[in-house]
């Protein structure tokens, strides 16, 4: 992937179910109300390992009430060489180029689909999907991230 047409060099190296809970008193499976989905969406980042990481959190409800909470966080490491790219030690941020970012964003969209899967299979909340996502609305522009709010 590039930034600001330089190529990023990167690979998964881990994935993490941070949240997962499926609320069974909270769906009625003959109910004819909407089901609605929300989400959420941050960047991380260790300088130390050269990595960013995007956590995606995803809620399905019925009449405002959550029956499948599920968050998880994908790892990417960044080469050493390109690491020098993104972080800027003097400004204490790094920056994700806008093409990048929507990649890794697509990426962790992709796996949270399969956790739903995994997690959910053999029960009656295996019907339920992520549906397509513009990544395009959720990510806008280059994703900065500020070393000094990180805790």
């Amino acid at each position: 992937m590039t930034k600001d047409n330089i190529m990023v060099n990167f690979g998964l190296r881990k994935i993490a179910t941070e949240q997962f809970a499926i609320i069974e008193s909270n769906f009625d499976e003959s109910s004819q109300s909407k089901i609605n989905i929300s989400t959420g969406l941050r960047f991380g980042v260790n300088t130390e390992k050269h990595m960013v990481s995007v956590t995606l959190a995803v809620n399905l409800s019925q009449e405002d009430r959550p029956f499948i909470i599920l968050e998880i966080s994908c790892f990417f490491e960044i080469q050493s060489d390109d690491w020098e790219n993104l972080y800027n030690i003097e400004l204490g941020k790094v920056e994700l180029g806008i093409g990048f970012a929507r990649h890794v964003v697509m990426l962790t969209i992709g796996t949270i689909r399969g956790v739903l899967h995994s997690k959910t299979e053999n029960t009656v909340f295996n019907k339920f999907f992520i549906p397509t996502v513009d990544v395009d609305n959720l990510v806008k522009g280059n994703v900065v991230i500020k070393l000094d709010s990180l805790t």
